[in-house]
């Protein structure tokens, strides 16, 4: 799948270049009546989970700073099944950009997500999965635009509150690679929270239960965290 994008791994980049392509994924192809099966599982109880279409990335290299990748679309439910199940045939990652939001006293600003969601109880920061709003009509994936649209959907916060960072870093993991971007709030962390959770009440719709601040890897593990999040705060913190 990849030149240059090695698991295990953290990169800076200047820029993401990312492009939908037709792509025949055979795993969503032959395993519909395990990924139907699967889905009513994960979703039983939660009528708010809805099997839309996202991308996917199936191709991709780091050439001189700059992140190319070519995506797909498929199905929620087959995206989902395929992950629980160890992310099984040729290399496919789960390719989504995150705000790394950050307050003025230096302390980072997570989410947790609510009972309704797949993901309940993960703590980290707003992301989704690219789907068809994060597609432009020349059939390229913003990727930049992702990341305010989604802590806007996610937190209540508007753009012009904001201040977004040019470049990313890039966690790489087997079946994912999140695209950090830094934003930061000129708030402190307590302020910021009890403003986002004051907007989340206003919200069409909550995927968050909680806002969580972490000033440090030790607050960190407390929470229920993957584990590319406790890399990218280990990253950062050692840097600071």
């Amino acid at each position: 799948m990849s030149d240059g994008v090695e698991n295990g791994t953290i990169v800076r980049l200047e820029r993401v270049d990312a492009r939908i392509e037709p792509y025949d994924w055979a795993y969503a192809r032959e395993n519909a009546e395990s990924i139907a099966a699967h889905w009513a599982r994960i979703s039983a109880g939660k009528p708010e989970m809805f099997n839309g279409r996202v991308m996917l990335q199936n191709r991709a290299a780091i050439r001189d700073g700059v992140f190319e990748a070519s995506y797909f679309e498929t199905d929620y439910a087959a995206f989902m099944a395929w992950r629980d199940a160890g992310h099984p045939g040729p290399a496919i990652r789960n390719g989504f950009a995150m705000a790394a939001l950050r307050a003025n006293d230096g302390a980072f600003l997570c989410g947790r997500m609510g009972e309704h969601t797949a993901n309940a109880g993960k703590v980290y920061f707003a992301a989704g999965t690219p789907d068809r709003e994060d597609a432009r009509p020349d059939g390229t994936l913003d990727l930049a635009g992702s990341v305010t649209r989604e802590l806007g959907e996610e937190t209540g916060l508007r753009v012009e509150e904001l201040s977004v960072g040019a470049g990313w870093t890039a966690v790489i993991e087997q079946g994912r690679i999140a695209f950090m971007r830094e934003v930061d709030i000129d708030l402190p962390a307590e302020a910021a929270r009890a403003l986002m959770l004051e907007r989340m009440k206003t919200l069409d719709e909550e995927e968050l239960s909680d806002i969580v601040v972490v000033r440090d890897l030790a607050e960190a593990e407390k929470h229920d965290m993957p584990p590319f999040m406790r890399r990218y705060l280990a990253h950062i913190f050692d840097g600071d």
